[in-house]
């Protein structure tokens, strides 16, 4: 049995990976269905050896649709989501508008797949943050075997999670610099070639940054509610792949070689050990991969039961479509 899908925002960066990562897996879809706003409307994606032509999403009737795939932005998934939900589909949204509803399960397939029976409630299930959700991946089996306390994370955040635009920026700006030519910034508060930038969305009353308030709450949604977590996210010059230093003080006793164990058998993660020939990973070697890359993992000796770890995911696929469409997976296969 096929399912009728549709994936809104298909002319994104993330939306053009959900439609990629339906077919490399194989999704059982009867019918896919590619949308954006009016501007995109008419313009051609690709889903595997067909050609989709994308469609206006304010005229789009959502009846008869079983699985909606979305990131369109979270104003626009605030509007049509509900609408969608009414209809009968069942909506995955990579935006951050519906993730800290009480209603919607907000979930990570490795860590709390439990979560998804609870989207009957308005029929929508929310994805998190990308920075967020390869962090609680590499998290969760050191959770189950030492309880984690408190969290300090800095990240390192290509720009493709900005978009198309802000690649564009990267890519224009860096190649200006050798021309004595460099555009100013657009996309973002300063100039991302050569650089990196202490901010990534908006300034809150506490000086945060909203993406660094995200990991705070949503790792205690997904993971434990109880976990104190201080986050510092920065955009640097990288056009795909997340990476984050992670430092984690535990309730029991834990050293690296536990770790190590629990992270080597755990799913979604392929752990990458010093003494290893690539000894650690970065993001420009794994673009295109599925997994979260944990490595550099080692004891702190500062604190009672502390350990550091590297963690470095594709944003686009881990981070936003690939798992939105693991989510659709356990969704039809256990639930519709």
């Amino acid at each position: 049995m096929g399912y009728k899908v549709a994936v809104v925002g298909a002319s994104g960066n993330v939306g053009r990976e959900m439609l990629a990562t339906l077919v490399e897996r194989n999704f059982p879809v009867d019918d896919i269905v590619a949308l954006a706003s009016s501007r995109s409307a008419g313009r051609e994606v690709s889903f595997g050896d067909d050609t989709l032509k994308i469609q206006d999403l304010a005229k789009y009737d959502f009846k008869g649709t079983d699985i909606v795939l979305s990131s369109p932005g979270a104003k626009v998934s605030a509007e049509f989501a509900p609408r969608a939900a009414a209809a009968g589909a069942v909506v995955i949204d990579n935006t951050s508008h519906f993730r800290m509803d009480p209603d919607v399960p907000l979930v990570v397939p490795e860590v709390n797949a439990h979560a998804i029976a609870d989207y009957k409630k308005k029929g929508i299930i929310a994805n998190p943050n990308c920075s967020t959700i390869q962090m609680v991946v590499a998290l969760k089996p050191l959770h189950d075997l030492a309880i984690v306390k408190r969290v300090v994370v800095s990240t390192y955040q290509s720009v493709s999670g900005a978009g198309k635009d802000a690649m564009d920026e990267l890519f224009n700006q860096t190649r200006g610099v050798f021309m004595n030519n460099a555009p100013p910034p657009e996309v973002f508060t300063k100039t991302i070639a050569f650089n990196v930038i202490p901010q990534i969305d908006m300034f809150m009353d506490d000086h945060m940054t909203k993406e660094e308030w995200k990991m705070v709450v949503e790792t205690k949604k997904i993971l434990d509610p109880k976990i104190k977590v201080c986050a510092n996210c920065v955009r640097v010059p990288v056009f795909i792949g997340h990476a984050a230093m992670v430092n984690v003080e535990f309730e029991r006793d834990i050293d690296a070689t536990m770790a190590k164990r629990a992270l080597q058998g755990a799913p979604g993660i392929t752990l990458i050990d010093l003494e290893s020939e690539m000894e650690y990973v970065t993001p420009a070697e794994i673009a295109g991969e599925d997994n979260v890359f944990v490595s550099r993992v080692r004891e702190d000796v500062t604190v009672e039961n502390g350990l550091n770890f590297w963690c470095v995911a594709d944003n686009l696929r881990k981070g936003a479509a690939l798992n939105a469409v693991q989510i659709a997976e356990i969704l039809v296969r256990e639930y519709m």
